[in-house]
């Protein structure tokens, strides 16, 4: 057996027994272990992870661990620039591309109506998930560690909130995603770019009181729904603005701080 000392950092904790969390401890694995093997085997997903020192070195997910070896591992970062450093992907983490596992239809439609290609259905197993994934370069996203444990999932979220609202802003946070946001670019149900119509063109599908106070109308070109700026639209605006509210609160306190 091989003998490593171990540190996770920040929201990692979250995935380990309360025992292991916020310390070093010692864990032993198999001579021939990577330290993909070692991380996941104490709990936490490989897609949560963006940055592993082995006695102060950067190093891949395939690097082999050898006795003695002091393993620190970081999340993702938000407040600096590690981009020099990173050695466990050969791509970016961030990306802004999606697909939600059955759990998430609520967050899917919100991440939609931010201007996040989303992919969501229910009737998505977890190997549809994986090869979607791989295939159209996607982030999981997944209340289901295990899912993200999978070796052909190189890009994922856990996601931590509950309720859909405190999710989009989880993962807004998380990716930093604010300065991207596009809204109502997209169709909520499927996912599908929104285009302008002429309000003659549909009249015959608007209610009644649509058709009077409204004029600037979008439609799917998939499912044909129509949308308009109604009191669903404002409360969705609402959501969407207080997104921005952090990101320009870091900006100010990060132009603050270079401020000579």
């Amino acid at each position: 057996m091989t003998l490593v000392r171990l540190r996770f950092y920040e929201e990692l904790n979250d995935f380990l027994a309360p025992a292991r969390r916020k310390r070093e401890f010692d864990y032993a694995c198999a001579r021939a272990a990577t330290v993909k093997n070692a991380i996941e085997a104490v709990g936490v997903p490989h897609t949560e992870v963006e940055l592993v020192l082995a006695n102060g070195r950067s190093v891949d997910f395939a690097y082999r661990l050898r006795d003695g070896d002091r393993v620190s591992v970081y999340p993702v970062f938000e407040a600096f620039d590690v981009a020099p450093l990173l050695r466990v992907r050969e791509r970016p983490l961030r990306r802004t591309r999606f697909v939600a596992d059955s759990h998430l239809g609520g967050l899917a439609r919100l991440l939609r109506m931010a201007g996040f290609d989303t992919l969501h259905d229910n009737r998505y197993a977890d190997e549809e998930i994986r090869r979607i994934a791989a295939r159209e370069a996607r982030i999981v996203l997944t209340r289901d560690r295990e899912l993200l444990k999978c070796r052909d999932v190189t890009h994922g979220c856990f996601v931590r909130a509950l309720k859909p609202a405190q999710q989009l802003q989880e993962i807004v946070a998380r990716l930093q995603l604010a300065s991207s946001l596009d809204p109502f670019a997209l169709c909520l149900h499927c996912n599908l770019p929104l285009s302008d119509v002429c309000k003659d063109d549909v009249l015959d599908r608007l209610p009644p009181n649509v058709a009077e106070h409204y004029v600037r109308l979008r439609t799917c070109p998939g499912c044909r729904r129509i949308y308009w700026e109604g009191s669903h639209w404002r409360r969705m605006r609402e959501l969407l603005d207080a997104l921005l509210v952090p990101a320009a609160d870091a900006g100010a306190a990060a132009a603050a701080f270079t401020r000579p």
